[in-house]
């Protein structure tokens, strides 16, 4: 099996977070040896032992998106790479200055190196978050050039970055997986005890969920606005996520508009009986990739609206979902949001249909398959695998 140096995050929670812990979990479950390379907040370093895999690296500054290693950082790094003597180094990518210089490091240690790369995308640019989006694509294409596979998660961001000079030999389209068993329809005979819970809290409501960042890319406020002015009778809108927005939405948005703000929930358990609950999943974004939590919506069986943002509307395509345009948010929820409250049946059968997509397409099976088939080719260790 495969010796992978996994370089990505552990903190603060984001998509990013979820997609490496996630990852490699299942590549341990299937027998690879992951050594975990992240930042932490101790301000030391730790190169890791046989008992505690993980290498710590030390930073100025953290965020849910980017990140500013201290000055020592790449040095270390190196020096934990010679130690480990990994097959090979998957970075998921971090948005750090430390993402440029790791094609000429791993060079020079006769590493392969992987990337995956999140940032969000609008192949449209119909927006000034999709503008700057772009300058980041613009800003990582020639390093990426240089990484000997990078995976992105649709054919849409491969076309953007194959158009900003990375090579198409070098892209691989792996999107996104989730676990169907985690993520699931709950059951109407046997409830868990937090969708129990859930359903008294909420008796005889309707709830329509977004869950993720408050952050303007997220467009969270257009779809906040279309609420408002429509308030659905016997409906609830919860919001489920932080971020720099939250407070300021906060006092505009209220309680009085049947909206409920229940902050970060880092319990996997009830995020889940959230969905489960949920009749409906919103993701209003302007820009995406590929979201995590949009396809825990799916094979959750909970009817999806999202905006044809990133590979959003790729995943929704052909009845799997209501897609919309990131132009005009307000407007068109604004007209969505009263049929979905009256139509229940059709509900239910978007809830059906986003679960058989989720299973045909993205499950996390599906995701570590491609992944070891993609180290096997780049690893004579992982050649086993291929």
């Amino acid at each position: 099996m495969t010796h992978i140096a996994w370089l990505g995050k552990k903190s603060p929670f984001c998509g990013n977070v979820t997609y490496g812990l996630t990852t490699t979990e299942a590549l341990r479950d299937r027998g690879h040896e992951i050594s975990f390379i992240h930042f932490d907040s101790s301000g030391t370093s730790s190169t890791g032992t046989a008992s505690s895999p993980d290498v710590v690296l030390p930073y100025l500054v953290k965020s849910q998106v980017y990140t500013i290693p201290s000055p020592g950082a790449q040095r270390e790094l190196r020096e934990s790479l010679e130690r480990l003597q990994p097959d090979l180094v998957h970075a998921s990518l971090t948005l750090s200055p430390l993402d440029f210089r790791l094609p000429d490091l791993c060079q020079q240690l006769g590493l392969p190196l992987v990337a995956t790369f999140h940032p969000p995308f609008d192949a449209s640019l119909r927006n000034l978050s999709a503008g700057t989006q772009q300058l980041t694509y613009q800003l990582y294409a020639p390093s990426l050039a240089k990484y000997d596979r990078v995976v992105v998660f649709s054919e849409l961001q491969a076309d953007v970055l194959m158009r900003l000079g990375v090579p198409s030999h070098r892209l691989a389209v792996i999107p996104n997986g989730v676990d169907p068993q985690r993520w699931t329809p709950g059951n109407p005979a046997e409830p868990s005890e937090r969708l129990q819970e859930l359903r008294q809290r909420f008796s005889g409501q309707r709830v329509f969920l977004y869950m993720g960042r408050i952050a303007t890319e997220k467009n969270v406020e257009a779809l906040l606005r279309a609420w408002k002015l429509v308030q659905p009778s016997g409906c609830r809108l919860v919001v489920v996520g932080d971020g720099p927005m939250r407070q300021s939405l906060m006092q505009n948005y209220g309680e009085d508009a049947g909206i409920l703000w229940r902050g970060h929930e880092p319990d996997q358990s009830v995020r889940l009986a959230l969905l489960q609950l949920a009749e409906v999943f919103l993701l209003p974004s302007l820009v995406e990739g590929l979201s995590l939590a949009l396809l825990e919506a799916m094979a959750s069986g909970t009817a999806c609206v999202a905006t044809d943002a990133g590979a959003d509307g790729e995943v929704l395509e052909g009845g799997a979902g209501i897609v919309i345009s990131t132009q005009g948010v307000t407007t068109q929820l604004r007209t969505l949001l009263p049929v979905l409250r009256d139509q229940p049946v059709l509900t239910a059968e978007l809830g059906r249909r986003a679960r058989q997509r989720a299973l045909e397409r993205y499950t996390l099976t599906q995701n570590i398959d491609q992944l070891e088939r993609l180290y096997g080719e780049l690893s004579p260790a992982g050649s086993v695998l291929a």
